[in-house]
Order: structure tokens, then C-alpha cells, then sequence
């Protein structure tokens, strides 16, 4: 094998690996959700609380992405790639090992610190790897895009096996052997990437994670509290404070956590804003989506997590076959408007679930459709996003759109929750008002993605000359868009 074709193999196997990553972060978001009841039975969360589990790791994993990709920018890709994947490790170690409410939140909290570190860094890896070239761009995006929503359903999946027929503590621990896996394979297929000096905004990361976590707290809160009361409206006006507090320190700090003239780049902040208003959607979608499997239609861990398997091979269909073509077709910005309909249309249709229903009924054929919605929107909003950035800021581009998910998910998951709580979706043993719950949610998850789908078309340019020669990774947006 000449040296060109060994060196084309080895990035090729390094992008197995980067995709490995975005699978395993967002896997981490989905596995516990099968082994949920099982959590709450043996360490004592109420049904209110329960969704810290999944929003510990969120808001530490969003709220920290802005600092990794500046980390991954400073201190180098693969150095921070590698720093991330050991404490995933140890997140996951202590995750599993929990014995009280309070571990298990800061195991799933150092879970989130190794993903935040992770995420931005394996998306600078790859546009190392494949920035120079927009048709193996797009075919390197398609990949790593599909590998998100792979990693959600196999996570809950996964999580029905290992909960049914282990413990639930090996969500947990099914991540360590993997990450020594990656650890070892890195340093062979990963480009090393130059250091370059500058200062990192910690004060900034920790701000905006507050405001974070303040703000899922207080809208997750506020069913039982009540819209109107004062820990409600103080818990809210605190998380705009904290948010704004952190614009303030970035627009006056010489080495911000964000520049802030980047979201001036054309197409970048509203590609953005499509990631969060997509995650938003989405994420609550799979929520409770397992929740009616298992408290409505009865479904046991792995039946539930198998029923899920046709919704993620249809997106890795479209993601890899389907969309990279439709892309160069139409451009991005009818691809990310039509999918963000389409995945309403799809939640519109789980809205009608009944407490009687079932599977193949009520589940199986929306459930395809809000999977093509998302497959279409999520790879033109992704390479549009991280590849309109200037090549040296690669990790922060990667640190905001990822950023941009994963708040999205975090605060329309809260959202969602707070929404169907106080429908009924908290009345355990109650078919009826969990359904009724449950559809309010799936409902409110539809207007979301019409918001997105509206904004996108009013705020994304459409398709662009063709990029010269040999572009660099910023310049390959206009394949893309």
C-alpha cells in the first residue's frame, strides 16, 4: 500500500473513531432512560426529580462545551480528546458505583465535564481531517452526523438489555472499557495538532453552567411550585441574570470563552439556532416516547429499548444515503426547513397516543416520521455550523453548535417536563392521565420544531457560489449551504 493510501485508510479509521465519540456522548444522554424506574427504586428520586438524572450530565456536558472547544483550540484536539475520554472514565465509574441520589448526580455531572470535553474536540479532529476536501466533508459529516442519533436508540437499547438482564449500574460501566479502547487507538490515527498560547475563561464557563442549571431547575420546578411563585420567578430571573452576566464578561474580556463577533459570520448563528430548536424537539420526543412504552403500554426494559431500533435505521439510512445527496441538490437551508416540518408532522401524530394503544398502531408509524424529519434537518444544520467559522477557531464553531443541542435539549426537555407534569404525566399507575400528559408534551415538542422550522427559513442564506480549489474548513461551508 503506498504511503498516500495508507495515509487516506488512517483517516478514515480515524473518523470511525471520532464517530465512536459522538456516539458514545449522546448515548450517555439516552441509556439511562430504559433503566430509570430501576434508579429511582433503588436510590429514592421522587418522580419530579427523576429527570435530574438525564439533565446532570446535560447542562454539565452544554454548559462546558464553550470551554472545551476553547481548550481544543489552545491546548490542541487530540490532547483534549484524550483528557476527555479519561474523566468520562471516572464519571462513569462513579455513576455506577452510586449508592445515594448525590453520587449518582455528580457522577452523571463528571460524565457531562468528559463529554463537554470530548464533543468539540472530536469535531476539530475531524475538520483536520477532512476540511480540505467538501465532497469527503460532506461524506465525513453524514457519518459522524449519523452516529448521534445511532448512539440515542442504541443507548436505549442497550439500556433495556443490561437493565433487564444485569444491573442497571452497567450503563454506567459499559463506558469504561470503551474509552481505554479509544485512548489506545488515538495516538495512531489522530492528527497531533499545534498548541497555540492564550488564556481559558473559566469564570465564563462557570457562569453560564449556573444559569444553566438555575434555569432547567426553576422550569423544572414549576409544576409543583406553580408558574407564579416566587421560587419560580426568582429561580428564572437569576438564570437571565447569570446568562447575561456571562455576555457582559465576553463582549469585555480580551481572551473571551466566546468571541462573540463569530455569530456575525453569515449563517453560523442561525444554524445555531437551528441545532437548539432541533434538540428541543427531538430529545423530549425520546423521553417520553419510552416513558409510554413502558407506563402506558406495559413494555419491559429490552422490549422497549427494541422497539425503538426501525426509528434509528431509518436515520442512518438518510443520514448516510440520502441526505449528503439531497444536499447537493437543494442546498441546506430547504433541507433543514423541510425536516424541521416534518419532524412536527410526526409529533403531531405521537400526540394522538392512546392509553389503550399500541406499538404498531400508535408508536411505530409516527415515529418513522419524525425520524426523517430529524435525519434531513440535523447534517445541514451541523456542517453549516461548524464549518462557516474561521479554521482557527475549528473548537469554539465545534463548542457552540454543539452547545447549541445540548441547551436545546436540556431546556426542552425541562420544558416538556414541567408541561406534561402538570397534565398528568406524574400520576404513576394511572394510564389515562399519563397519556394525556405524555401527549401534551409530544405536542408542545411539534411547536418547537414549527418555531424552528419558521426561524430557519427567515434567517438561513441559501446556497452560495461554488468554494475554489482546495478550500480551507471554513471555505467548505458553501458546499454545504
Amino acid at each position: 500500500m503506498s504511503t498516500v493510501e495508507s495515509r487516506s485508510s488512517r483517516r478514515w479509521w480515524a473518523l470511525l473513531l471520532i464517530a465512536t465519540a459522538q456516539f458514545m456522548v449522546i448515548m450517555d444522554t439516552s441509556i439511562i432512560g430504559v433503566a430509570l424506574p430501576r434508579i429511582q427504586a433503588d436510590l429514592g428520586f421522587s418522580q419530579e426529580n427523576l429527570s435530574w438524572v438525564f439533565n446532570a450530565y446535560v447542562i454539565a456536558f452544554g454548559g462546558l462545551l464553550l470551554l472545551g472547544g476553547r481548550l481544543s483550540d489552545l491546548l490542541g484536539a487530540r490532547r483534549v480528546f484524550n483528557i476527555g475520554w479519561l474523566v468520562l472514565l471516572a464519571g462513569s465509574a462513579v455513576a455506577g458505583a452510586a449508592g445515594a441520589i448525590w453520587v449518582e448526580l455528580a457522577g452523571r455531572a463528571l460524565q457531562g465535564v468528559g463529554a463537554a470535553l470530548i464533543a468539540p474536540a472530536a469535531l476539530t479532529l475531524l475538520m483536520m481531517l477532512f476540511g480540505g476536501n467538501p465532497r469527503e466533508l460532506t461524506k465525513a459529516l453524514s457519518l459522524y452526523g449519523a452516529a448521534a442519533p445511532a448512539g440515542g436508540t442504541a443507548g436505549v437499547f442497550l439500556g433495556g438489555v443490561i437493565t433487564e438482564y444485569i444491573d442497571w449500574p452497567w450503563v454506567f460501566y459499559i463506558n469504561i472499557p470503551i474509552a481505554l479502547i479509544v485512548l489506545a487507538a488515538t495516538p495512531a490515527l489522530m492528527p497531533a495538532g499545534a498548541s497555540r498560547r492564550g488564556s481559558t475563561d473559566v469564570l465564563g464557563a462557570v457562569t453560564v453552567t449556573a444559569g444553566l442549571a438555575v434555569g432547567v431547575y426553576a422550569i423544572v420546578r414549576a409544576p409543583e411550585a406553580g408558574w407564579g411563585s416566587a421560587e419560580t420567578v426568582i429561580g428564572l430571573v437569576l438564570a437571565v441574570a447569570l446568562l447575561g452576566v456571562f455576555l457582559a464578561m465576553q463582549a469585555k474580556r480580551r481572551a473571551p470563552l466566546v468571541r462573540l463577533g463569530i455569530f456575525g459570520t453569515p449563517n453560523l448563528g442561525a444554524a445555531n439556532l437551528a441545532q437548539l430548536l432541533l434538540g428541543a424537539a427531538w430529545i423530549p420526543m425520546w423521553f417520553f416516547l419510552n416513558l409510554y412504552l413502558q407506563q402506558v403500554l406495559g413494555l419491559g426494559a429490552f422490549a422497549s429499548g427494541s422497539a425503538l431500533l426501525p426509528t434509528t435505521t431509518i436515520i442512518m439510512v438518510i443520514m448516510i444515503a440520502v441526505a449528503p445527496r439531497l444536499m447537493a441538490r437543494f442546498g441546506a437551508k430547504p433541507m433543514v426547513v423541510a425536516g424541521l416540518v416534518v419532524l412536527a408532522l410526526g409529533l403531531v401524530w405521537l400526540s394522538f397516543v392512546r392509553p389503550t394503544g399500541s406499538f404498531w398502531a400508535d408508536v411505530l408509524p409516527a415515529s418513522l416520521v419524525t425520524a426523517t424529519g430529524m435525519a434531513l434537518a440535523f447534517v445541514p444544520s451541523l456542517g453549516t455550523a461548524i464549518s462557516s467559522a474561521r479554521p482557527e477557531e475549528g473548537g469554539l464553531a465545534s463548542g457552540i453548535v454543539n452547545t447549541s443541542y445540548q441547551i436545546g435539549s436540556a431546556l426542552g426537555l425541562a420544558a416538556m417536563t414541567a408541561l406534561a407534569t402538570s397534565l398528568g404525566a406524574g400520576r404513576l399507575g394511572e394510564p389515562e392521565a399519563l397519556t394525556d400528559g405524555i401527549s401534551a408534551a409530544f405536542l408542545g415538542a411539534a411547536g418547537i420544531a414549527v418555531a424552528g422550522a419558521l426561524l430557519a427559513g427567515a434567517t438561513l442564506r441559501g446556497r452560495r457560489t461554488a468554494a475554489p480549489s482546495q478550500p480551507s474548513g471554513a471555505d467548505s461551508v458553501d458546499s454545504l449551504a
